[in-house]
């Protein structure tokens, strides 16, 4: 179960939607916000509260029928926002889960290669990452002890950023033999808990 360290706080889901040879993964972040006096509230930090990976080959269906049990929880249900991964085969998936009437907002969130977004509701795979490196580097990224931790920790450690021979930047854990599906679900989750803020480049691993 979740257990909120604090009241009236939102909560913010990453959904990274796998294919044959990737998993599905889904990410809870919790927002937590500085109250000031006289001065309305500002960002304090995230604190992972929930990570899982589906086996693979579950089904689209499947995968909306698990992410309506999360955020219809009762720590989360009408408290939480919800970012996926609508690249590719996505798109779909995305109307399946409006169509599912979650209880919260969803953002379809199109991840491109390049170092710019393609338009509304794109944002590079870099600026994912580099936002996740940045929260982790400054400390107001928590990860508490979950069941997945170790396996989150390794795709954390395993990510790099590397450069093709025209120059385009790829940042992931691909050609390293390792999975990145917990990290992108979780930059998601980041990357809508902090409104879509753009970032600077950073150092070329996560931990």
């Amino acid at each position: 179960r979740f257990v909120p360290i604090r009241e009236n706080l939102m909560y913010y889901l990453g959904l990274d939607l796998g294919q044959k040879r990737d998993h599905t993964a889904v990410a809870v972040v919790e927002r937590i916000d500085h109250r000031r006096a006289f001065q309305g509230s500002a960002f304090e930090m995230l604190v992972v509260r929930y990570v899982e990976r589906m086996p693979l080959g579950t089904p689209y269906p499947r995968i909306v029928e698990r992410v309506r049990e999360i955020v219809r929880c009762e720590e989360l249900y009408g408290d939480c926002a919800l970012a996926v991964d609508a690249t590719g085969v996505g798109a779909p998936v995305v109307d399946m889960l409006r169509a599912a009437r979650l209880g919260c907002d969803i953002a379809a969130v199109v991840i491109t290669g390049g170092e710019r977004g393609a338009g509304h509701g794109s944002v590079p795979k870099r600026d994912l990452m580099a936002e996740l490196q940045v929260l982790l580097e400054t400390g107001k990224l928590k990860i508490g002890k979950l069941k997945e931790t170790g396996r989150l920790v390794k795709e954390l450690v395993d990510v790099r950023m590397s450069m093709s021979g025209a120059g385009r930047v790829r940042m992931g854990a691909e050609g390293y033999g390792e999975h990145d599906d917990l990290v992108i679900a979780l930059a998601l989750a980041c990357w809508r808990a902090k409104g879509r803020q753009q970032i600077g480049e950073r150092s070329q691993r996560l931990l």
